[in-house]
């Protein structure tokens, strides 16, 4: 068969598996949809100060870095945003990447190679698990959050030779649920791992000045890999390392994702030193009162036969649905009545585990809750466990 023939086939597998995918244009807006779906948590994407910041730096500069930072050199606004986040995250160090998947391809196989081990979270995000395999190290995982587990392959590991790395996301992107940090890092100092925590879902959430879950808690000395990215909490786009001075100056030379990639935009610089400006102070802190506010709200009004399906702490709140094709017709029906709600179907979740993900904003108004919960009363009801 041809190129075409070929795939044809494929596609139509997936659509009798109710996973094929399509591009669909949405426009929330001129639709009148109720957007449930982003990761902007805070609501600053559409912020007027971060809007100002790139009118004003790309009436100056442009639309465009032009190469990359090791061919043209480095914006010196660049620089202090990298000081910026180091010193947020309690880091030496950081380096920006042009996305955050760029930033676990680029960072991973820099630190480990054939002949050392990953040992990663089952339900870690794709970019994890693809920086994994691109390393060349041998890839061991762990059941969510299983602790024991991971105990068992580290004894079983470290008899061994090389380096060992645990990989893990502090709030779960599908599941909103947090990694049990301290567990981890006892574990990983008692059998001489290293750690890499992928923070994209916690940056600008938790902690007094939003500088995510490791800070919080007070483990920024006992992570050595702390990665996040600038799109979801932050309202722009990137992703970014941050670590001791040793490793970013490794990576610098190393990662190539870095390396080879044309530099962030100055409009996206300005944009995401705003949103740390603004996350890290008075604005900020009112901004995740009233996150917080508003998941409670959600939880408090949400169906009886959602609530076990969704009442975690973060602003992800995941209805499982069970069949693909169940979510996908969930989802139908909530964008008939107004929301913009997207089936998460495998192989981003588990099979048998599909969900419509819901997302809560500071920026959601309580009527806008009010309505979600009135509109998924009204639908069919999930299965029962």
């Amino acid at each position: 068969m041809n190129l075409d023939q070929t795939f044809r086939v494929e596609l139509d597998i997936l659509e009798k598996a109710h996973l094929r995918r399509t591009l669909r244009v949405t426009d929330p807006f001129s639709e009148k949809l109720l957007n449930f779906a982003a990761n902007d948590y805070l609501g600053l994407s559409r912020h007027p100060a971060l809007i100002e910041a790139v009118r004003r730096v790309i009436m100056d500069r442009g639309t465009g870095a032009g190469a990359a930072r090791l061919v043209t050199g480095t914006d010196a606004a660049v620089l202090q945003f990298e000081e910026e986040i180091a010193s947020w995250k309690e880091k030496e160090a950081a380096l920006v990447f042009t996305s955050g998947y760029a930033a676990a391809l680029g960072t991973m196989p820099t630190l480990v190679g054939k002949g050392d081990t990953i040992i990663l979270d089952k339900l870690a995000h794709a970019c994890l698990i693809d920086a994994a395999r691109l390393s060349g190290a041998t890839v061991r995982t762990f059941a969510h959050n299983d602790v024991q587990r991971l105990e068992a392959l580290l004894q079983k590991i470290s008899t061994g030779k090389g380096r060992i790395l645990i990989v893990t996301e502090s709030i779960f992107s599908m599941d909103g649920d947090a990694a049990p940090i301290q567990e981890i890092i006892e574990l990983k100092e008692r059998h001489g791992a290293w750690l890499f925590v992928d923070e994209a879902h916690a940056t600008g959430l938790y902690g007094t000045t939003g500088a995510g879950l490791i800070a919080e808690m007070g483990l920024s000395a006992h992570v050595e890999i702390v990665m996040g990215t600038l799109s979801k909490a932050l309202g722009s786009v990137g992703g970014y390392i941050a670590g001791s001075r040793i490793l970013i100056d490794w990576l610098t030379n190393r990662a190539r994702s870095f390396v080879y990639s044309t530099a962030l935009p100055p409009g996206v610089v300005a944009a995401s030193r705003t949103a740390v400006h603004l996350a890290r102070g008075p604005e900020g802190h009112a901004l995740r009162a009233q996150l917080r506010e508003n998941i409670a709200h959600f939880q408090t009004g949400l169906p009886a036969p959602w609530k076990k399906r969704a009442m975690t702490t973060s602003a992800i709140q995941p209805l499982i649905c069970g069949e693909s094709s169940s979510a996908l017709q969930l989802a139908a029906t909530m964008r008939e009545k107004g929301f913009l709600i997207p089936a998460i179907r495998y192989p981003t979740v588990p099979r048998n585990a599909a969900r419509l993900r819901v997302t809560l904003s500071a920026a959601h108004a309580k009527k806008e809750i009010d309505a979600l919960n009135e509109a998924l009363a009204a639908t069919l009801h999930p299965p029962s466990s």
